[in-house]
């Protein structure tokens, strides 16, 4: 297993795993609550700082150090606003989800290639980031915003990221058998 398989599919994993404990516990702001939500971004500083060590002569790396540098500030944003109720997280995760899902489309756009793939379920994590994190604002401007789509949002990233991973092992496994 490549490291960046292994990278996809333990952030991938854990981001799942992380969307379980968060239904648990997001109906309001506790600590616990709070302490996921900052949890989640540092959870994508990790990894991120892992790829970018992994791909130092790659175009993709300055993108990755950016994200992490972007994850960092979300973290300590989620913390910050939870003090101010659900809206302010939406505002605050919103703005990471559309920021950081552009750049995780424009890593996966220019790491599509021979031996990495089309990169297609990163493409689709990094579009439907933005799309997602768009559509915060305006659950936040709503009566009642809440934090359930936090929870769908982090599902789904986890899953693209293991998806992600198992196309890197099928794409390995391919070449590997294709005679020279």
């Amino acid at each position: 297993m490549s490291i960046l398989q292994r990278i996809y599919l333990v952030r991938g994993l854990v981001a799942i795993a992380w969307a379980v404990g968060f239904t648990a516990v997001h109906d309001s702001l506790s600590t616990v609550s709070v302490a996921l939500l900052v949890a989640y971004p540092l959870i994508d500083v990790v990894a991120s700082l892992l790829d970018a060590r992994e791909d130092p002569g790659s175009s993709a790396r300055t993108l990755q150090v950016f994200n992490t540098a972007l994850s960092a500030l979300a973290a300590v944003a989620l913390g910050v606003t939870a003090v101010s109720g659900a809206a302010a997280v939406l505002i605050a995760f919103g703005v990471w989800a559309v920021v950081s899902g552009a750049a995780q489309f424009t890593v996966a756009v220019r790491r599509r290639g021979p031996e990495l793939g089309r990169q297609w379920p990163m493409l689709i994590a990094g579009a439907l980031s933005v799309i997602a994190g768009a559509t915060y604002f305006v659950q936040a401007a709503g009566e009642h915003p809440s934090l359930d789509p936090l929870v769908t949002y982090t599902a789904a990233g986890g899953t693209f990221f293991v998806l992600q991973a198992a196309a890197l092992a099928w794409r390995r496994r391919r070449r590997r058998d294709v005679p020279a």
